[in-house]
């Protein structure tokens, strides 16, 4: 470490202190007894005593969920919990306010926290050295804590509490305060995304914690375990450690309302641009714990030029309108897609992929009757199953006639309600075998467009568990599956007719 950053680091850590002194005033009319009283109460109420001691950090009203693990991790002296809590869900920030309880009351007494590496370790635990050093509250109720050892990554509190922070791979072996084994085991942000590539280095670091890490305590005293950390991968040391866990709290920045889980920081709208402006896969990796991986079906997409409109017998717009009338995010896509075949290739020309309104789903169609303008026949449909029909009845039919009398022209659109099989098993059979022969294209003149982007990418991100959105594909299939039907009822009307003379040496 050069000398400018130490410089820098002995900077912000005097910053740091000054902040938190600031922000912890104390009422200094108060006696040494009314001090007492007033600890005995905020100590049987931790989350009222987290909002006096932590200020600064406690700023927004819990959420039910934080509240819950809180008591959890406080009341459970032998317990191991993994927090796989989305990010900006505060649960390294929440594990500081329990472990400072815990710590602080004399129930934990050697605390070894453990990260992917000793940098990152002694990272995560300063803000506890910074807040015994400097929080006015908690040096007027406790006492000054400043221990004889008071060094970044190792240092013991003055009522006799030690704190170590471990890279992965150290040696934890023989740490005793005193007598007493490490009793609270801190294991956050242990996963990275580049060894999670390697399923060697997962084993090992799980073998270190396993065989290293986790036999330092003592078998007759209690040990609490708390594991901070998302499912980054199908398999990681987060999954391995929830399914050994007394508690795998899996919690998404949506709840499985599709709201805000901590509505009392995050707002929906914080929350759309944040989604909006990350993949899919991104977002459902560091949001929503659900590790994807791109390939699994479609390794890649093929861009190509499309024919002149004109030069297609037919189009398909085929739409899958998604029973929801609202914008929210974690609701269903709309689809409409505009899909032609020429000499065995299938053409996803343009279309639109979206969260969008009833209203606005209806206009994709006349946007898509505009943009053939009349070059060639285009046939409208809707996917309309069985659990669909009453909502396309009620809903999308008087929509379709409004917006019919708003244009002035009235678009024929064709309900699709053949009896589907599974989805996943649709897409792969169907779309799969013309992707990998370059035959499913998508028109690069339409490589900008958001909508043709997304399609790409749900392509992707499709696997047989279909935990990401598949609604695109979705909708190309049944555009597919339209155009081969449309195009054998003509072929069989071409023979009944005359119209086409079969090969007799044709298999």
């Amino acid at each position: 470490m050069s000398k400018l950053t130490k410089l820098q680091l002995a900077d912000h850590w005097e910053k740091y202190r000054k902040s938190l002194y600031e922000d912890t005033t104390i009422d200094h009319s108060m006696s040494a007894a009314d001090i007492l009283k007033h600890r005995q109460e905020l100590e049987k109420n931790p989350i009222e005593w987290i909002k006096f001691f932590y200020p600064k950090y406690a700023s927004a009203d819990f959420a039910k969920f934080q509240t819950k693990a809180i008591k959890r991790l406080i009341d459970n002296e032998e317990w191991y919990e993994v927090l796989s809590w989305s990010r900006e869900l505060a649960k390294s920030t929440i594990t500081m306010f329990v472990v400072s309880h815990l710590t602080l009351t004399g129930k934990k007494k050697n605390v070894i926290l453990t990260s992917n590496s000793y940098d990152n370790a002694e990272r995560l635990l300063e803000p506890y050295r910074a807040n015994f050093d400097s929080n006015q509250r908690i040096i007027t109720y406790y006492g000054k804590q400043q221990g004889l050892t008071w060094r970044t990554g190792d240092f013991a509190t003055a009522s006799g509490v030690n704190f170590l922070a471990l890279g992965a791979g150290q040696s934890p072996r023989g740490n005793k305060n005193e007598q007493i084994r490490p009793d609270l085991i801190l294991v956050d942000d242990f996963d990275t995304d580049e060894e999670c590539r390697n399923i060697d280095i997962i084993n090992k670091k799980w073998d270190w914690f396993e065989q290293a890490l986790y036999p330092t305590r003592s078998i007759s005293n209690p040990l609490l375990v708390i594991f901070c950390g998302n499912k980054i991968a199908k398999d990681c040391c987060i999954t391995r450690a929830g399914e050994k866990a007394d508690h795998w709290d899996v919690i998404n920045i949506r709840d499985k309302n599709g709201k805000s889980s901590w509505i009392e920081k995050n707002s929906e709208e914080q929350i759309d641009r944040i989604l909006s402006k990350i993949s899919t896969r991104a977002a459902q990796q560091e949001y929503f714990n659900n590790p994807l991986s791109v390939g699994d079906t479609f390794e890649e997409m093929y861009w190509g030029k499309v024919p002149m409109l004109n030069k297609f017998r037919f189009l398909i717009s085929y739409g899958d309108p998604a029973p929801s009338n609202s914008k929210n995010k974690s609701n269903s896509f709309k689809s409409n897609f505009l899909i032609g075949e020429l000499n065995g290739n299938f053409y996803i020309i343009t279309g639109y992929l979206d969260h969008v309104t009833n209203a606005e789903y209806v206009d994709w169609y006349y946007y898509l009757h505009d943009f053939v303008n009349g070059k060639t026949q285009t046939y409208f449909f809707t996917e309309n199953n069985t659990l669909q029909d009453p909502f396309y009845q009620q809903v999308f039919l008087p929509l379709f006639v409004e917006k019919g009398r708003e244009k002035g022209h009235f678009l024929s659109i064709a309900a699709d309600d053949r009896k589907k099989p599974d989805k996943f098993s649709r897409i792969e059979g169907n779309l799969e075998p013309l992707n990998k022969q370059s035959r499913l294209i998508l028109n690069i003149d339409q490589k900008d467009n958001p909508h043709m982007k997304r399609l790409e990418e749900q392509f992707l991100l499709v696997n047989p568990r279909l935990n990401a959105p598949a609604d695109g594909p979705d909708c190309i299939e049944g555009g597919v599956f339209i155009i081969n039907a449309k195009s054998r009822s003509i072929a069989a009307s071409n023979i009944r007719f005359g119209k086409f003379k079969p090969n007799s040496k044709r298999v």
